[in-house]
C-alpha cells in the first residue's frame, strides 16, 4: 500500500470514528457514572493513619553511639517489627480497645515498615473508623512498647509521633476511579467502532464500491421514498 492509499485509509477510518462519536461519548458517560456511583455510595471508605516509633541501642552518652550500634538498631527495627504483628501482642490490643476482630483478620490492618533502612518503625492502621483507627495505632505502640520490656528486657523503644484521627480516607478515590474509568469507556466505545468496521463488509456508498471493487462508477439510483 503506497502513502496516497495509505492516507485514505486513514482518512476513511478517521471518518468512520467521527460518524460513531456517540458510541465514545456514551461508553465514556456511562463508565464514569457508574465508577462515580459505586465510588460515592457503595464502596465503604477506608481511613489510614500511623505512629512512629525510634529503636535505640541504649548508650551512656550520644558520643558513645557507633556506626555499629545504628546498624544494630536498624536489626532491632526489622525484628521488632515482627514482634508487633504477633499473636502476643495483637490479641492484648483486641481486648484491651474490645474489639470484634479474629486475630488473622485484624493482622491484615497493620502494616508495619522500617523507614528507609533507618531506626525508625512505622505502624500503618487501617480501618473504616478514622478515630478507631487512631486508637488501635496508639494502643499497639503501648502494648507493643511493654511487651518488648517484658520479654527482651529492653527499653529502647520510644514513640515519636502518635497517631492521629484521619480526616480524609485513602480509599476509595472518586476522582482518580472516575478519571480511569473515564479512558477505558472511551477505549472500549473505540474498540467497539473499530470492531464493528473490520467485520462490516456490507458496501454502503459509492466511495465503498470504487475502494473494494475497484470498479468506476457509472451512475446512482435515487432513493424515490427520500425524494
Amino acid at each position: 500500500m503506497d502513502t496516497k492509499e495509505y492516507e485514505i485509509d486513514l482518512k476513511h477510518l478517521l471518518g468512520i470514528i467521527l460518524h460513531k462519536l456517540w458510541i465514545i461519548v456514551l461508553f465514556t458517560i456511562l463508565a464514569v457514572a457508574a465508577s462515580g456511583f459505586l465510588s460515592f455510595y457503595v464502596l465503604t471508605p477506608i481511613y489510614e493513619t500511623s505512629t512512629t516509633l525510634i529503636v535505640n541501642k541504649p548508650a551512656e552518652s550520644i558520643s558513645a553511639i557507633q556506626y555499629n550500634d545504628v546498624l544494630l538498631s536498624q536489626k532491632l527495627a526489622k525484628t521488632y517489627g515482627e514482634i508487633i504483628k504477633s499473636r502476643t501482642v495483637l490479641s492484648r490490643v483486641i481486648e484491651n480497645l474490645s474489639l470484634n476482630y479474629t486475630v488473622g483478620e485484624f493482622r491484615e490492618k497493620i502494616s508495619v515498615l522500617s523507614v528507609n533502612d533507618t531506626e525508625i518503625i512505622e505502624i500503618k492502621v487501617t480501618d473504616e473508623n478514622p478515630e478507631l483507627a487512631a486508637l488501635i495505632a496508639n494502643e499497639l505502640a503501648n502494648v507493643f512498647m511493654g511487651e518488648v520490656t517484658r520479654i527482651l528486657k529492653a527499653d529502647n523503644v520510644q514513640v515519636i509521633d502518635q497517631a492521629l484521627v484521619p480526616q480524609f480516607p485513602v480509599k476509595p478515590r472518586p476522582m482518580f476511579n472516575m478519571a480511569v474509568a473515564g479512558v477505558l469507556g472511551a477505549m472500549l466505545g473505540l474498540g467497539i467502532i473499530l470492531v464493528r468496521e473490520y467485520f462490516d463488509d456490507t458496501i454502503k456508498t459509492t466511495e465503498d464500491i470504487e475502494r473494494y471493487l475497484q470498479l468506476p462508477v457509472l451512475g446512482t439510483i435515487p432513493d424515490t421514498e427520500k425524494m
